[in-house]
């Protein structure tokens, strides 16, 4: 006979450790299977850092989602005793009429969230280490800063096994299917049933949701660990906040603060200047010339940053026409699935609360939390 349960989660990942802690926290039955072993560096919830902010150039809709992440990752660190948030502080940077800067400032206005603007004078004298262009300015964000992907992973993971979660690593999914009054999902070791199934597929959305009527494109990204020229010193988080940066073709930049100590580095990032790939097929070699690239690039914007090369790695954006997300029932079973993906290469600062909404949507079928901009319903048109 199928071991049963109230909710199956497939993928232990970011959103998906965190839906498991969130449903076992609310007394739910709850089975995790996950193709990987547990905090894994095959998807897109690895590299060390990723940067958390809540004036969000990407649209106005995000800020309250952010503002409960922010106090469930609180919560998260006083329950495990994992640091998960650094608050070095950031700036989005660029000329005024960028994305990135309009963008932020608009989510700041609207939502009243303590900023600056500072000119590249100011921004010289607060940060010696940036040197923008006398036309760039930038919103400075003083709760800025970055997150623990892995410690993320790890803390939500504990806190689903403490909460009688069974979590079962190395065991992927085969495929799934309506089963009675829910599903029925098949792994190679085993079949299991369950009032309710979510899916948290990452790179692999192509393949596992083709019937959601979204046109997912996966893309290789490269994060790159340099040590400046003089030392850690200057890039410490008190002293160099994390940044994204704009330039006057729409290229953005990301970086960090130097957070492991010496001989470590600090990282930074183009963000979304990859090519298309497959969970399956993507090239983790990461070359010379891509090196180069990055270190060019920074050159003239943080002199000191691209002094040694230390190492680099890939990892995946699941991306969405429109960059949003998919956060929703399945529109061909919106009785027993839910689906969390397309998250775009902006989604791990909200790991916590989608966890929340997904909790919401499996047990209740509903959610408090502004989710509309997130139905795929939107995109079902839209051309692959």
């Amino acid at each position: 006979m199928s071991p049963t349960y109230d909710v199956i989660v497939i993928g232990l990942g970011g959103m998906g450790s965190a839906a498991a802690h969130h449903l076992s926290a609310r007394g739910a039955r709850v089975l995790g299977l996950e193709k990987f072993g547990p905090v894994h560096n095959r998807g897109s919830s690895h590299g060390g850092s990723r940067i958390t902010r809540q004036s969000y150039f990407e649209d106005p809709a995000y800020v309250p989602l952010l503002l409960r992440a922010y106090e469930l990752y609180d919560e998260l660190e006083r329950a495990t005793g994992r640091r998960i948030a650094i608050l070095s502080g950031g700036v989005m940077v660029g000329r005024p009429d960028s994305r990135t800067v309009s963008g932020s400032l608009r989510s700041a206005r609207q939502w009243g969230l303590p900023h600056e603007v500072l000119d590249a004078r100011e921004i010289r004298r607060r940060f010696p280490t940036l040197t923008p262009r006398d036309d760039e300015v930038a919103l400075y964000e003083r709760k800025a800063g970055l997150l623990r992907p892995e410690n993320t992973v790890a803390a939500h993971l504990q806190l689903a096994g403490r909460q009688g979660a069974e979590l079962h690593f190395d065991e992927p999914m085969t495929r799934w299917e309506p089963y009675r009054d829910g599903v029925r999902v098949h792994t190679a070791e085993n079949t299991y049933t369950a009032g309710q199934l979510v899916i948290c597929p990452g790179a692999w959305a192509p393949r596992l949701l083709t019937d959601v009527g979204v046109p997912f494109t996966i893309e290789r990204q490269v994060m790159y660990w340099f040590e400046p020229k003089g030392g850690i010193g200057p890039f410490l988080p008190e002293r160099h906040p994390i940044y994204i940066w704009e330039d006057t073709e729409g290229v953005q930049v990301y970086g960090f603060p130097a957070i492991d100590g010496p001989g470590l580095g600090a990282k930074v990032a183009f963000f979304r200047k990859g090519e298309v790939t497959t969970a399956e097929t993507i090239d983790r070699t990461v070359y010379d010339h891509e090196v180069q690239a990055m270190a060019d690039h920074m050159a003239d914007r943080i002199p000191e940053l691209p002094g040694t090369f230390l190492k680099a790695a890939t990892c995946m954006y699941s991306n969405t026409p429109d960059e949003h997300f998919v956060i929703a029932r399945h529109p061909a079973h919106p009785g027993s699935v839910t689906v969390a993906c397309g998250f775009s290469g902006h989604g791990f600062k909200f790991v916590p609360v989608v966890g929340e909404i997904l909790a919401d949507l499996a047990l209740t079928g509903t959610t408090g939390h502004p989710i509309g901009l997130f139905d795929p319903a939107r995109l079902a048109a839209a051309p692959a």
